[in-house]
């Protein structure tokens, strides 16, 4: 096995942390390090499927950096929690909100987006934004087709100063968004003329 398998380098990493082993002060300690993060509610309610017995109570925790770190960088900037023992990368930011709340897992406890923490910058109301995509292009759809939207900078216009959540989607997203109106345009006038 080589170095990079064994110590993996990615700018996004989870981590646990447990109620009865994390210092009381762990937000501070999070705050004190800089780095923007986020956790889950504590699950205190999880079963352990194998034992049908609760699970201890822990928060699951995203660390952003803006560089890659390797899982050893991020155990020793973590120590001062106690050294969470589980460390591993984040191969997807999509799937982060259901494992923090188990939002998609009916068989799961569900747990209130409410009691997620977060700190140094990370953006709670962006995160969850992209956590619905689909229902945010299908929003700006509805905007094109209710306004009657015939130029992207008019979309761009009542996005702006309707939502900036989706005004970040749409920049990503303008081709597609233009290319829309361009044939919702065209289709328009194939039909009048």
């Amino acid at each position: 096995m080589t170095e990079n398998i064994k110590n993996p380098r990615a700018s996004k990493w989870t981590f646990l942390i447990y109620e009865d082993s994390t210092p009381s002060d762990y937000l501070e300690i999070l705050n004190d390090i800089h780095i923007p993060f986020m956790l889950s509610p504590w699950h205190d309610k999880d079963i352990d499927h194998k034992t049908g017995e609760i699970k201890k109570a822990h928060r699951h925790g995203v660390l952003y950096f803006e560089t890659l770190k390797s899982r050893s960088q991020v155990a020793e900037i973590l120590r001062p929690l106690n050294g969470p023992e589980y460390v591993e990368v984040v191969h997807s930011t999509v799937g982060m909100y259901d494992y923090f709340t188990h939002a998609e897992t009916p068989s799961k406890e569900p747990y209130n987006v409410d009691d997620i923490q977060y700190g140094c910058g990370f953006d709670l109301s962006e995160f969850l934004a992209s956590q619905n995509q689909t229902g945010q292009i299908n929003e700006i759809l509805t905007i094109i087709d209710n306004k009657d939207i015939r130029e992207f900078n008019d979309l761009v216009r009542i996005v702006r100063e309707d939502d900036t959540n989706l005004l970040k989607l749409l920049a990503s997203k303008s081709y597609f968004f233009s290319r829309y109106i361009d044939s919702v345009r065209y289709g328009r006038l194939d039909r009048e003329g």
